[in-house]
Formats: structure tokens, C-alpha cells, sequence
């Protein structure tokens, strides 16, 4: 059975492929505005992000808070609106770090105060443009290798233990 991967989540346990149930809009959006505590992703594969075993299940529910990164496997290249947007958006140069069972660090180009309670166009996460994902070793494993060519990444402000703003005076 051929199964279609088309969202990535990533725990400081697990990277996660499979579908996001329900799905109404953009991940970004759904993630941002969802009002449950565990989202559905159908045809799941677990991978262990210490041992690399898989686990492959039809049906898993992720706690909404569990997630660090989040990413949705489509053609943007092809939308005009997403093009547009990435256009007019003025953006800045950040690293970003969750610290705990996984130490992660990203740097890429955030929207200014983003990550900031009292950001306006977002609540729980936002976007990072082109992220540079480093602490985990992704070489060797087709699945973690994918989170080495994101063009962009959906962020938990909640779960970001620091922020480096190179533009804050």
C-alpha cells in the first residue's frame, strides 16, 4: 500500500511523518488556531530520533504541546500567494533553541516579534523562512534527512527555551 507523507512533525522523541487529520488550511494556520489538545495524523510513522527504529501505525494522536517543528511536504513553488506573501514580508535573522531531551538549535529568517506573546498574527507558532536545523545528527536516515532541506518550518514559541535576535538594539 502506497501511503502519502504529507506533514512532518518533529518531538524531542520523535520525527513524525504522516497526514494531519481534518485538515481545513495551511499547517501553520491549523496548528496556530487549534483548540484540542491532540492532533490526529493518520498513517504515522514513528522514527526514534536516538535509535532510528520505526514505528508504523494507521492512526496516532500527538499532543499539540509535544510539537517542536512542524512542516507540510507541498509545492510552494508553484503558489502565487505564498510567493506574494514571502514577497512583502519584511524578515530578520534569528537561532532559535529548544533545550531538554533534544537540544536543537535553529537559524533562519523570522517575521519581527514572532515569537513574542503579543504577536498579532500568531498565538502558538510561527513561521521560519529557509531553517538551518543543528544538534541532531540527520546524516545516514532518508526519513531525518528531510528536515536538512526544510524551505521553511513551523515553530512552538511556547517550547523555545532561548532566541538570538541579531537585529534587536
Amino acid at each position: 500500500m502506497l501511503t502519502i507523507v504529507s506533514d512532518l512533525l518533529l518531538t524531542d522523541a520523535f520525527l513524525i511523518k504522516g497526514q494531519v487529520e481534518a485538515k481545513y488550511t495551511r499547517l501553520s494556520q491549523l496548528l496556530d488556531e487549534y483548540r484540542k489538545y491532540f492532533v490526529r495524523v493518520r498513517d504515522a510513522t514513528l522514527i526514534d530520533l536516538n535509535t532510528r527504529d520505526r514505528i508504523n501505525t494507521p492512526l496516532l494522536h500527538v499532543n499539540v504541546d509535544e510539537i517542536l517543528l512542524a512542516h507540510e511536504l507541498i509545492e510552494t513553488a508553484g503558489d502565487p500567494h505564498a510567493a506574494r506573501l514571502a514577497d512583502e514580508v519584511h524578515t530578520q535573522r534569528v537561532r532559535a533553541f529548544y533545550t531538554g531531551n533534544l537540544n536543537v538549535e535553529l537559524a533562519g529568517e523570522v517575521r519581527p516579534g514572532c515569537y513574542e506573546a503579543d504577536d498579532r498574527s500568531t498565538r502558538r507558532f510561527f513561521v521560519m523562512q529557509n531553517p538551518e536545523v543543528r544538534g541532531m545528527k540527520l546524516e545516514g536516515d532518508r526519513d531525518l534527512e528531510l528536515l536538512s532541506g526544510l524551505s521553511y518550518a513551523i515553530l512552538n514559541k511556547t517550547r523555545l527555551s532561548y532566541i538570538y535576535d541579531f537585529n534587536e538594539h
